[in-house]
């Protein structure tokens, strides 16, 4: 039975307040999902970079002492300093925590742009080799140590992620080509399972071109790993497996996500846009990008059912899609494994109007200006609240928002954009909220 019609909705028409942290790096450009709350009560997070002669930094936060710390070099801990090769630039995944370390991946920072596309580059500026391709890395958190466990297949970065820890695997989608790749942590073993969409990335736009899945579950009980694409099939693979199945009887392709072309890019498609594992019902909850519906997905029923709207209460009115055009990435249960926590758009109106943005792009990035909403959802009560935009103390908006954390006492973490020194750079924001004190 859908639960559209029980959600109760709470709104909370005041707005917050984003303090920025300058951590250090000027050259911090949009990250992607690198940000998380690990049990020692620190944020860790990667700052990305577009330069073909610094790679991205990781660094951590400590709530405790207010304080911004630089941990590492991203191309350094991929053993690559001396490679004159093109760095390691990004990470485009969270921080996976497993028996006291956390696990993480690496990711090209810098592309060739093609026909307004972004693509793996063939050439290399100043003799440069072209890159080595994307590592699965781990941090100690007792010791501080990392560890270079893997690199991924044919140069490519690893665009998406995801751990089993009960079976002590990673595993993660490369890009731009998406082949699926599983990592044993014991074994130190990785197998390259082949292509999970066409040719990914890197095919024809209008032929054999499709966007990637950005976010990958798995089922606790049984280490299956799911995964969606853009036209709308759930894939899953189980650890021992040769390939990737289809799974029959459902599927993403549904009237109220929106319709797409899946050859041609400008959105994720049919792609969910961030899914977890929801442990008391045994099932996945997910959102679609675009639509901003967040839906449940249970396995062993092969089902999809959604549940609410979780886009901004001024969206919700508009009846309009948002201005990212992959949707958003900031898309977490808290602390209490109960509420989701999303950070989405919200419509900006100037005399009335709805400020538009552009009708189509080619990639994943804003189409226009929009303020930065704060949403909750309690699963247990079906309870969507709305907290209102959230701004900086002088009057401007974080923008370019893809990532999320909870700490502890309920603060919310993201990167976004704002002004320092006189240019603009991406880099930690805390937003003070306490769950219990919006209630």
């Amino acid at each position: 039975m859908s639960h559209l019609h029980t959600a109760r909705l709470v709104l909370a028409p005041a707005s917050l307040t984003a303090t920025p942290y300058y951590s250090g790096f000027p050259l911090a450009h949009d990250t992607y999902n690198a940000i998380t709350a690990a049990s020692d009560g620190k944020i860790y997070y990667v700052l990305c970079s577009e330069s073909y002669d610094q790679g991205g930094q990781l660094y951590v936060y400590d709530p405790i002492t207010d304080k911004t710390q630089w941990l590492a070099d991203l191309t350094a801990l991929c053993e690559e300093a001396n490679a004159n090769a093109i760095p390691q630039g990004k990470s485009h995944v969270r921080f996976y925590e497993s028996k006291g370390k956390l696990y993480f991946a690496t990711h090209i920072g810098v592309y060739e742009m093609i026909d307004g596309m972004e693509r793996l580059p063939q050439q290399a500026p100043d003799g440069k080799n072209l890159y080595p391709g994307g590592h699965f890395l781990s941090y100690d958190l007792a010791t501080g140590t990392f560890e270079n466990l893997a690199i991924a297949p044919e140069g490519e970065g690893i665009l998406t992620m995801t751990i089993d820890r009960e079976r002590d695997h990673l595993y993660g989608i490369t890009w731009p080509m998406g082949y699926f790749i599983d990592y044993d942590i014991k074994a130190d073993t990785l197998q390259n399972l082949g292509l999970v969409s066409a040719k990914g990335e890197a095919g024809n736009v209008g032929d054999d071109y499709r966007v990637l899945c950005r976010s990958m579950v798995v089922d606790p009980r049984d280490g299956t790993v799911y995964l969606s694409t853009s036209e709308g099939d759930i894939l899953s693979y189980r650890p021992g497996s040769e390939s990737l199945k289809k799974v029959d009887g459902v599927d993403l392709r549904l009237d109220y996500f929106g319709q797409y072309d899946p050859k041609h890019p400008g959105s994720m498609g049919y792609n969910w846009r961030k899914i977890f594992w929801y442990a008391p019902e045994q099932v996945a909850y997910g959102i679609h990008g675009n639509s901003g519906y967040l839906f449940r997905f249970d396995p062993e029923q092969a089902t999809i059912e959604l549940v609410e709207r979780l886009t901004s209460e001024p969206s919700r009115k508009s009846g309009m899609f948002d201005q990212f055009s992959y949707g958003y990435l900031g898309f977490q249960p808290g602390p209490d494994q109960q509420t989701i926590y999303y950070l989405t758009g919200g419509p900006i109106y100037i005399d009335g109007k709805r400020v538009k943005g552009a009708d189509q792009i080619a990639k994943g990035a804003a189409k226009g200006l929009e303020n930065l909403h704060l949403v909750t959802f309690h699963l247990p009560t079906q309870r969507y609240t709305d907290h209102g935009p959230i701004f900086y103390a002088d009057g401007n908006r974080p923008t370019y928002v893809n990532s999320i954390a909870i700490g502890t006492d309920g603060s919310v973490y993201t990167l976004a954009r704002f002004e320092h020194d006189g240019h603009e750079i991406q880099d930690l924001i805390k937003i003070c909220f306490r769950q219990d004190l919006q209630n």
